[in-house]
């Protein structure tokens, strides 16, 4: 990725390109347009992770059978998606009585993109599985939890399952993974905006020579930021802060005077 050399001191200085490592919204509701068009700067989206599925071969080495399970542990669509599409390949059919405990009403809600939805058979929290805790105890015993999870894991799931004396078995059923991002390489933008830490970690991973110099870099989040001061990058933009809880209102603030 083509970078311009600077220094440190003066960072305010005018933006005309912005890249958001993100999937470009499938709304054009997003605020991002807005800023776009207030400001006249060109905006561009391209996601800096992947979400794929394990392959077969990595699969079969868990000798894990899925039929064997009685209750799924969901935790996100991801874990959704890649469960029934794992499902699909090996063309196993899940029992109209196997059970599903997920973490949120969204997640179980999305689930009637594969399954019939049976109330009696699936279980919600209101944020998190904690909320759901007496669904735990009331079939805990006989009954054979599976938790699809990424190369990431679940630790804060598994924390808990261990916590109460959960049995359950964890298998990794998806990756996230660094995109390809060669075709940026000599292609300059004025500033990145990155929302999690495996966004500056792909960064990394295509360009390791990378320099920042004016580049500015815009965060959410602080783990995210602890992942950009780890490469040592100059955090130009900062959010959520009491000042600025969203990122799109930190950006506008910046450009406020940047721009001006």
């Amino acid at each position: 990725m083509a970078i311009e050399k600077s220094t440190a001191k003066n960072r305010q200085i005018p933006v005309n390109s912005i890249l958001i490592s993100q999937p470009e919204p499938t709304s054009h509701r997003s605020p991002f347009y807005e800023l776009e068009k207030k400001w006249k700067i060109k905006l561009d989206w391209r996601p800096f992770i992947d979400v794929v599925a394990v392959d077969d071969k990595e699969f079969r080495k868990n000798k894990i059978n899925i039929e064997d399970f009685t209750a799924i542990i969901m935790t996100s669509k991801n874990a959704v998606d890649f469960f029934f599409q794992k499902c699909e390949d090996l063309k196993i059919n899940m029992s109209t009585q196997t059970k599903y405990y997920c973490n949120t009403e969204t997640i179980a809600n999305y689930l009637q993109k594969y399954t019939v939805y049976r109330k009696r058979k699936i279980f919600y929290g209101a944020k998190h599985l904690e909320d759901i805790l007496p669904a735990f105890e009331k079939f805990k015993e006989g009954e054979k939890f599976l938790l699809p999870t990424s190369n990431l894991g679940s630790k804060k799931v598994v924390d808990f399952l261990n916590k109460n004396n959960i049995e359950f078995t964890e298998l990794m059923m998806f990756k996230t993974i660094a995109s390809d991002l060669s075709d940026l390489s000599d292609i300059t933008y004025d500033m990145l905006v990155f929302f999690n830490p495996l966004g500056i970690k792909s960064l990394y991973e295509n360009f390791p020579d990378f320099k920042q110099n004016k580049t500015r870099i815009a965060v959410f989040g602080q783990h995210t930021k602890k992942e950009a001061e780890k490469h040592n990058l100059i955090i130009d933009i900062l959010a959520p802060t009491k000042e600025t809880p969203s990122i799109v209102t930190a950006i506008d603030n910046y450009l406020t005077i940047a721009n001006k």
